[in-house]
């Protein structure tokens, strides 16, 4: 007899793949929103960046001598023109090393120059150990000034720097400079134990200090700090140039002028 085949009874049928179905169409959808929102918001994003790019790669002037600044020594040690355009103004120590090595820099580049530039000489002795007689070389220099020997007096100290600051005889070194640039020495002597002297010494200070000077030399033309790694004579030139430039089509400019020293009579070149 044929075996009897029993029936089965039907499985209930699930509902898993229509939540799937149900799932993916969901996704769908939130994708589609996504992406036509941030297609949207696409070039908004890109203008802000190419905007922060053009900021910072635009070059910004940095370290500039504000005109509010106290004035320095009045009359300033000067030499060139006072109608010159272009002005180089020197904060220096007479016990910096590095500032004995700008020394012959920049009397190379007065030399060249003459008229067509305004240099300006500031005190600036560093209150540091190290530099403990520096205060008193500036205060040698102002009271040969005083006699119209300041550049005399200045080349001296710079270039004999190393003899007079390791000698405890220094004072006796400085007096021979005085009387080698033929100035009254017992009035020199007098004038550095003055105020006039000193006050020309503080009055500097007080200007470097007010526009951040840190550190020696610190060289400004017109106004703007120019690197310690730019002090040689090719590349100062190039600023010089572009500075002149700038102003050669101004009356003032074309001007020709006499070099003028300021009126205390610290005019004698710097040799």
């Amino acid at each position: 007899m044929p075996k009897e085949i029993k029936s089965k009874k039907a499985e209930p049928k699930s509902n898993m793949p229509l939540l799937i179905i149900g799932a993916v169409l969901i996704g769908a959808i939130i994708g589609g929103i996504w992406y036509f929102s941030s297609q949207r918001s696409a070039p908004a994003t890109a203008n802000t960046n190419t905007s922060t790019a053009n900021t910072a790669t635009t070059p910004r002037p940095t370290n500039t001598i504000s005109p509010n600044a106290p004035a320095g020594a009045t009359p300033p040690n000067m030499t060139g023109s006072q109608a010159a355009t272009v002005t180089l103004e020197e904060f220096a120590d007479f016990q910096c090393g590095s500032c004995a090595a700008a020394n012959p820099i920049l009397s190379e580049v007065k030399s060249l120059y003459g008229s067509r530039i305004k240099f300006i000489f500031r005190n600036y002795p560093l209150s540091i150990p190290a530099h403990d007689k520096a205060y008193e070389a500036a205060v040698a220099a102002e009271a040969a000034g005083l006699q119209g020997k300041f550049w005399d007096m200045q080349n001296l100290l710079f270039v004999n720097q190393q003899g007079w600051t390791a000698a405890p005889s220094y004072k006796q070194m400085w007096k021979g400079y005085a009387e080698r640039i033929g100035i009254d020495v017992a009035k020199w002597e007098a004038d550095m134990m003055g105020i006039a002297a000193k006050g020309r010494v503080d009055a500097d200070l007080a200007r470097g200090k007010a526009i951040g000077v840190n550190s020696t030399p610190s060289l400004y033309i017109n106004g703007m700090l120019v690197p310690f790694s730019e002090m040689a004579v090719p590349k100062l030139k190039a600023i010089i140039d572009a500075e002149l430039a700038k102003t050669s089509a101004s009356p003032a400019a074309n001007t020709a002028a006499a070099p003028a020293g300021n009126t205390a009579g610290n005019t004698n070149a710097a040799k």
